[in-house]
């Protein structure tokens, strides 16, 4: 049957539309990424595990729509585990009394535990669909581009195929690799030089503080015993409500603007005097990052191309590939770890699925 011109005219429009519609998970064209290390790709687990982003993507969406908090925790997650020997899931490993990990360390004692939940969850319900084949490095750095997706930003490709360490940094290597909050912006650039990050990548990458949370102790040495003088004094009043003492363990969030979306209203407080952090402030008070903060402040799409490259370049900083590492059948342990295999022994009729 011929078709009518309105007819034809919708169907033209329907064909052509379709040619410009973007891969949720293939935006490769659209964004320029920094070269990728031997043994990742960007399409390591099209067989293996053809599903693996949507999984994800579609179990985040219900995590989120519960506590959009767990974003920013997911986020950090993947930060505190590529800035410490590398993105091989090491921060995901429990230590003991004897054998403290990562985790015992005092700048991951806030790391959320909803996070790590979500990432073992993530492990158990892909094991389900694919077997065990995806690493719980590549599954922390998945969620944590989906945290900033679902939170409003943008979305990228991940390149994959890390493989998970077979052991954790000590508490010493772990201070030593953090920058905490306290640092300046001389500190912090040299503490990024040693990942072969730039002033670029850093104030692109401080920009995932547009979501989550501080504590009191992480900032109030901008209070007491003295008010830092380059902090807006309305809201060093708010924050006084908030930290009565130094040592209080209250809360607050990292972005008074837009506390639970992905934007570049970071950059916007900073401008304002109103960053929370030392490290973040001191961004704007420096001459060699004040320029970029007031780029990315006055433009959310440059922002977004400089955060996309820094955190694809963050997110391969000593990666395990190939034969090295392994891929663990509970993010928490590695396969070697006796304990684990012999609950498994004793409750046999746990699946490894369910890990």
């Amino acid at each position: 049957m011929a078709l009518g011109t309105s007819s034809l005219t919708s169907l033209l429009f329907l064909v052509t539309s379709s040619l410009f519609l973007r891969s949720p998970f293939h935006v490769t064209n659209a964004q320029s990424y920094p070269p990728l290390v031997e043994g990742l790709s960007w399409d390591f687990y099209e067989s293996s595990c053809p599903n693996l982003e949507s999984i994800i993507r579609n179990q985040l969406t219900k995590v989120f729509s519960g506590s959009i908090g767990v974003a920013a925790g997911l986020l950090r997650l993947h930060f505190h585990d590529c800035f410490v020997q590398g993105c091989d899931g090491s921060v995901l490993l429990v230590g003991s009394a004897s054998a403290p990990s990562e985790q015992d360390a005092p700048p991951n004692l806030t790391l959320q535990q909803a996070a790590f939940q979500t990432i073992n969850d993530l492990r158990g319900i892909i094991e389900g669909q694919c077997g065990r084949v995806v690493s719980c490095a590549d599954i922390t750095t998945l969620a944590a581009r989906d945290a900033v997706y679902l939170s409003g930003g943008p979305d990228y490709d991940v390149p994959l195929g890390r493989k998970d360490g077979l052991s954790f940094a000590t508490i010493n290597e772990t201070l030593a690799n953090l920058p905490p909050p306290t640092f300046n912006t001389s500190a912090l650039l040299n503490s990024f030089a040693t990942k072969n990050l730039n002033a670029t990548d850093l104030v692109a990458l401080s920009g995932c503080h547009t979501i989550g949370i501080g504590h009191c102790p992480s900032f109030t040495n901008r209070l007491y015993p003295n008010q830092d003088p380059t902090l807006d004094k309305t809201f060093a009043n708010k924050l006084y409500g908030v930290c009565p003492t130094s040592n209080s363990t209250n809360f607050t969030v990292l972005d008074i603007r837009s506390p639970n979306k992905f934007d570049n209203k970071y950059h916007v407080d900073l401008l304002n005097r109103q960053g929370l952090f030392t490290s973040d402030q001191d961004l704007y008070s420096d001459n060699r990052t004040r320029g970029l903060v007031t780029s990315f402040a006055v433009n959310q799409d440059l922002f977004f191309a400089k955060f996309i490259y820094a955190i694809t370049k963050m997110g391969q900083l000593s990666v395990l590939t190939g034969d090295e590492g392994e891929i663990r059948a509970n993010c928490s342990v590695t396969n070697s770890d006796k304990s684990f295999l012999s609950g498994l022994v004793e409750n046999e009729e746990i699946g490894l699925s369910q890990f």
